[in-house]
């Protein structure tokens, strides 16, 4: 398992590649206090199931805080010099200012001009869509744009950055 650093660490991959699983192992195993800062909302019974088992394998020695929307406000409250604070996952978030009608470019300025200023370590999550065919309606073609806009940003920004696939890590950065 590869040590977390203060700053701000990405990491990128497929649905089910193992990247959430990774982050927790990077948070898990530094002494620093453990912070889970949920994005998705449970819209249906499934996804309900989805956050229930997730929070299980975290287990009790994490804090976990939802936010679907001001992700900077949240972060900013709860990022300190000993905290280790894991975002799942930016992809969701971008969902929610989509369905929300927010302005995503600003969103996305304001996220990555925060994340360069917070203190403690924080582990950004996501997933990479951009790997596919181009998507067959103009809403799915604006959230890969979106998604692959907000991740060079956050890969830019970041400090170090991971893409994962089939469980296996591969620092890409740093």
């Amino acid at each position: 398992m590869s040590s977390l650093e203060r700053g701000v660490t990405f990491i990128l991959g497929g649905a089910r590649s193992g990247k959430s699983s990774f982050a927790e192992g990077l948070i898990e195993a530094s002494s620093m206090d453990a912070v889970f800062l949920a994005t998705g909302r449970a819209w249906d019974n499934e996804m309900s199931e989805r956050i229930e088992l997730h929070k299980a394998r975290r287990g009790p020695n994490w804090t976990t805080i939802e936010e679907p929307l001001d992700l900077v406000g949240a972060l900013e409250k709860v990022c300190t010099a000993n905290s280790a604070i894991l975002v799942d996952c930016l992809t969701l978030w971008l969902t929610n200012l989509m369905m929300g009608e927010r302005d995503i470019e600003e969103e996305t300025a304001t996220f990555v001009t925060a994340i360069s200023h917070l203190k403690g370590a924080v582990v950004l999550v996501s997933n990479e869509v951009g790997l596919g065919i181009v998507p067959e309606n103009r809403m799915a073609r604006a959230f890969r744009d979106h998604a692959g806009r907000l991740h060079q940003a956050v890969a830019q920004a970041a400090t170090t950055v991971y893409f994962v696939a089939a469980g296996l890590p591969l620092k890409m950065k740093g």
